[in-house]
């Protein structure tokens, strides 16, 4: 019970009382809060959508999740986008990190990545719950894989959560995260996956090349930058399939 406390408390803004595991170690339940997150935010989209239209409620819908996450992820993409520009030392890019205002490349990132979305949300159907549940869930499990196989820079929140992550705990939260991802069908799991899969991949090796590893922001942003992906694809299946 304390993990998945401490993965509540970690991944949004509920109060939680009480004693809690550390996030390396409640990481196990990265994608059940994911998840749990996606029924929510799919609540809101089937309950608003008929009355209100697709377009305003994708908006009041990616607003929920801004607030019950503490924009924790889009926090981490903005610094990200602003540091890891090139022709800059691995020195400036790491004090860019800690500096806690936005740039121009910040808010960029997340115009593009906020317009994304919304246009995704606009195209998932009205029965679209499933499809929100995998995408956030897997999105959280992107998050622990990229912590595991990543080497921790830094000394803050996220260098000390990718340390005190377990194979064995990283491994049973990936496996959930796939599990969850087949939820809206074979093929939307599938594309779900790949989207996933590849965003976190290309990020990897980019955090790698220009930092030599990760830490809490690049964790938020793959997080934010493998749902957007995953909503993107699954929202289009209907082209493709």
């Amino acid at each position: 019970m304390r993990r998945l406390l401490g993965a509540i408390q970690f991944l949004t803004v509920l109060p939680i009382r009480g004693r809690t595991a550390p996030p390396g170690r409640s990481a196990l339940f990265f994608p059940l809060v994911g998840a749990g997150l996606g029924w929510l935010a799919g609540q809101w989209l089937r309950m608003l959508e008929p009355s209100l239209g697709s377009s305003l409620t994708a908006v009041l819908v990616l607003a929920f999740l801004a607030l019950v996450t503490g924009g924790l992820h889009e926090d981490g993409l903005a610094d990200v986008a602003d540091a890891l520009r090139a022709h800059r030392s691995r020195e400036k890019m790491t004090a860019i990190l800690k500096d806690s205002r936005i740039g121009v490349f910040g808010a960029l990132a997340l115009v593009y990545v906020v317009a994304m979305r919304w246009q995704a949300l606009t195209r998932l159907p009205a029965d679209g719950v499933r499809d929100l549940v995998a995408c956030l869930a897997v999105s959280r499990a992107a998050l622990v894989a990229q912590a595991w196989v990543s080497r921790p820079v830094g000394d803050g929140l996220g260098a000390a959560f990718s340390r005190d992550l377990d194979s064995i705990t990283a491994v049973f939260a990936i496996a959930s995260g796939v599990a969850f991802a087949f939820l809206p069908g074979v093929a939307a799991g599938a594309a779900i996956l790949v989207a996933a899969g590849l965003s976190t991949s290309v990020l990897n090796r980019w955090f790698d090349a220009r930092l030599g590893g990760v830490n809490g922001d690049c964790l938020g942003a793959t997080c934010l930058v493998s749902e957007t992906f995953a909503l993107l694809f699954v929202s289009c299946r209907n082209c493709f399939w």
